[in-house]
């Protein structure tokens, strides 16, 4: 049975939906004013390895993933200024086109790093009418007052706040320094709507001021017309915990006096070079700035399964090359399994693959259920790539199975096996020079130049395999 670390019950708990069979799960999503970097990255990575944990186990999973795209203060005290708007101006655009062209390079991105499509991705700006009720209701419970224009919620009316965080009212007065708002009855409410100045160019009527809503309040209001009142995931990176989410936790359960998410999991951070990885640090990496180092995207995906997702995960390009060589590994024997042929002589029972494939599947899903462990899975499948190198050559018979079990542990990982071999090629002319010259040293006997020139086409992103009509190249998926 599958067992997640609940941020909300401080231990591992067992996953089991509300309704059975389904899951309702919420991923919060991008504030669109800039690039993702690979640390916001990994947050999505692990959401991705859920929601396929998920599925692997039989589940129907819907995935809600908000864009935020107007409210996101850079202060959580609620003086500073919208991320998005502050953007737009450093650019000279409109906040719009801002937030259209940072929404696409994130799906983009995604994309490159092969995580599944969320099921919806409602935008803050679509749900300002849905916020204005929820807050006029909180107000109306309440839950809030209003002030110059500017609404806030009163955690003091909230019992259980800091239930996720541990950060209840009582520590807080003790211990924090917070920059204080003239309008609040205390330092720690926080806004549900504020008061747009003059220039502020994102701004809507309200009953309270003409403004925009605050940060918090926009993912309660998206998930719940998606997902309904309670869900039973909701995920993000550990910075989220708080206030973001404690903060969600205290009104979306004030207007409705239900759990508003059963589970909670965090992403740690990445770090880099033992510091947390930002963009107000200007310590972080997207990308397109891993492709201008040669590294495909594909191998950070390979990178964040190396490591556990409440493990803090440091960034080094030493640590890149171990993935890329990693994932080389895993495509190389995939790619095999495909070129290897009726010809060759010997040959495994079958009963004996079955069996090792069991075994591995036993370890594999041990795994993921634990949390969902993806270092010990993938030791489970390079021990398994050992064990089945050790018996080759292999026939296309003992070969078939031996893929369609990769590509049945690849429905978690992601790491698109299921591409290698689709696609047709033209083999570069240099490739084919090298090709043919290693097939001339392993006529005389070099067998040594030979390896080296298999391992230089290699290195190149083709892969050669002998066979009785002579050397066949494929090109590896991962460049």
């Amino acid at each position: 049975m599958l067992k997640i670390y609940n941020t909300l019950a401080k231990k591992k708990e067992e996953f089991k939906p509300l309704h059975r069979g389904k899951v309702r799960m919420y991923v919060c999503g991008p504030t669109v004013y800039d690039y993702a970097h690979i640390g916001n990255l990994r947050a999505y990575l692990t959401a991705d390895i859920l929601r396929r944990t998920l599925e692997f186990s039989g589940y129907e999973v819907k995935m809600i993933k908000n864009i935020t795209d107007v409210g996101h203060i850079m202060s959580d005290a609620d003086l500073g200024k919208d991320k998005i708007e502050e953007a737009a101006k450093k650019k000279k655009t409109d906040p719009c086109e801002i937030s259209r062209f940072f929404t696409k390079k994130f799906l983009e991105d995604e994309e490159k790093i092969n995580i599944l499509k969320a099921h919806k991705y409602p935008r803050a700006t679509d749900h300002i009418q849905q916020m204005i009720k929820a807050i006029k209701n909180l107000i109306q419970k309440g839950f809030a007052y209003e002030k110059n224009g500017n609404v806030f919620f009163d955690v003091s009316r909230f019992p259980n706040y800091g239930k996720l965080s541990g950060n209840t009212l009582e520590k807080l007065k003790q211990g924090a320094r917070i920059e204080p708002h003239p309008d609040k009855k205390n330092a720690f409410d926080f806004a549900l709507w504020k008061s747009a100045a003059k220039n502020h160019i994102m701004r809507w009527s309200s009953p309270w001021s003409v403004g925009f809503p605050g940060w918090h309040i926009e993912c309660s209001v998206m998930s719940m017309e998606y997902l309904g009142d309670s869900l039973d995931i909701h995920t993000g990176g550990e910075d989220n915990i708080f206030p973001h989410h404690e903060d969600e936790i205290a009104q979306s359960e004030s207007l409705t006096g239900k759990p508003f998410s059963r589970f909670w999991a965090h992403t740690s951070w990445l770090l880099v070079d033992g510091k947390k990885m930002s963009k107000s640090q200007g310590n972080f990496y997207t990308l397109a700035d891993l492709s201008k180092l040669g590294y495909p995207p594909i191998a950070f995906r390979f990178l964040v399964l190396q490591s556990h997702y409440k493990s803090h995960l440091n960034f080094t390009h030493s640590a890149m090359d171990a993935a890329a060589t990693g994932l080389r590994k895993i495509y190389d024997f995939t790619e095999t399994l495909l070129l290897d042929g009726e010809f060759q002589k010997g040959g495994v029972a079958l009963e004996k693959i079955k069996k090792i494939i069991k075994n591995c599947e036993q370890k594999f899903i041990a795994a993921i259920d634990d949390d969902l462990n993806t270092p010990q899975a993938m030791a489970a499948i390079f021990e398994f790539i050992r064990e089945i190198n050790s018996l080759a050559p292999l026939r296309k018979n003992e070969a078939l199975p031996i893929y369609k079990f990769m590509l049945k542990i690849d429905r978690v990982l992601g790491l698109k096996l299921d591409t290698i071999g689709k696609n047709e090629i033209t083999v570069p002319k240099n490739i084919q020079n090298l090709a043919a010259e290693r097939e001339e040293a392993r006529k005389q006997g070099d067998f040594k130049k030979a390896d080296n020139l298999r391992e230089k086409i290699k290195n190149q992103g083709y892969l050669i395999k002998d066979s009785k009509n002579g050397p066949e190249i494929k090109k590896t998926q991962i460049n």
